[in-house]
């Protein structure tokens, strides 16, 4: 059995024809029957039979249909690490969506680099829905924030320690792991009119106020993105460069914003800022790290991402103050602080 007949099977078996499997591997029908033929002659079964225009697996054939893409992914994997054993220096490419990068990039990773031995890393900003395509084309490593978009609505499961779950997404190709829960409350500055409104109020007595966000807006793959488009309104939302200048503006008391309730904790204890007490909130989220699956992720992108369930990094991405490691090159962002 050789990988290459292993991987005709599978796309035959995933495709349920020889000629679509042909057609996406590029080579001829009479290739993939032959391919077929010494794959089955190898271990001694038919592996599958004609029907209905296509295939049928036996027994033996959804056996190896099983099995079949963790051999292929590991030789993948092994190929890609053998080829890139001489250049990969531990820099990890790392892509993130924008309030995670803001909020607590700079913490987690500044925190990762000193502990890893050999670990540096340079992280690019994008949107969630770009997310997938780029691990998948490996241009990036690992993922962190929101969670690329699953195409089959799987949840996390699980209950961890210091406001962290576990889990692992749906989705083909990516293995995701929740990491922080953060929660999205509303503020206003305390002379705001709607400082005085008695809850619950209603999302539609905010909608004649300016709303502030940062950069991304309020991203359609968070929760508070999903709960926002639930209650079929749409507020006029000014983006700005960062969160914390939307922040600023709310401060000085333009209007309101989604502000995470860990920033903002110490502010409302004083006074400053006020909660307004919007029916359905506050919104609670996760952020997540996501990798390539069925081990295909770099080892330090594994490392990354297990480290960054752990209760030392939990406390240093919630902790107040510390930098955000944030510089704007061109149109995207880069974490530059660490080497």
């Amino acid at each position: 059995m050789t990988l290459g007949q292993l991987r005709t099977f599978a796309m035959v078996a995933k495709l349920g024809s020889l000629h679509a499997a042909a057609a996406h591997l590029g080579v001829s029908e009479p290739a993939v029957s032959a391919a077929l033929a010494a794959l089955r002659q190898d271990l001694g079964d038919p592996l599958f039979v004609r029907a209905h225009g296509g295939i049928a697996l036996t027994p033996g054939g959804r056996a190896l249909a099983e099995y079949a893409p963790d051999i292929i992914g590991l030789a993948d994997k092994a190929r890609w690490e053998v080829a890139h054993a001489q250049t990969e220096t531990g820099r990890l490419k790392i892509v993130a969506t924008a309030p995670f990068a803001e909020h607590a990039a700079g913490r987690l990773l500044d925190l990762f680099t000193r502990r890893v031995p050999g670990a540096s890393v340079d992280v690019v900003v994008e949107e969630a829905e770009d997310i997938a395509p780029l691990l998948l084309e490996r241009v990036h490593d690992i993922a962190l924030g929101a969670r690329p978009p699953a195409a089959n609505g799987a949840v996390p499961n699980g209950n961890g320690s210091n406001g962290t779950v576990s889990g692992v997404a749906g989705d083909v190709g990516l293995d995701s792991v929740a990491f922080l829960r953060y929660q999205r409350i509303l503020v206003v500055a305390a002379g705001h009119p709607l400082a005085s409104l008695h809850g619950p109020v209603r999302l539609a007595e905010l909608l004649g106020r300016p709303w502030f966000a940062g950069p991304a807006g309020i991203q359609a793959a968070s929760e508070e993105g999903r709960w926002l488009a639930s209650q079929g309104v749409v507020p006029d939302i000014v983006r700005l460069s960062s969160e914390t200048e939307a922040l600023a503006a709310v401060r000085a008391g333009e209007g309101t914003m989604m502000a995470l309730g860990h920033i903002v904790r110490a502010e409302i204890r004083s006074g400053a800022l006020v909660r307004v007490p919007v029916a359905g909130t506050p919104i609670t989220g996760l952020w997540w790290a996501s990798t390539l699956d069925r081990g295909r992720a770099t080892t330090m992108a594994r490392t990354l991402q297990r480290f960054a369930a752990t209760a030392d990094a939990t406390a240093a991405m919630v902790a107040p103050g510390g930098s955000r490691g944030l510089e704007r090159r061109g149109s995207k962002f880069h974490v530059a602080l660490w080497s």
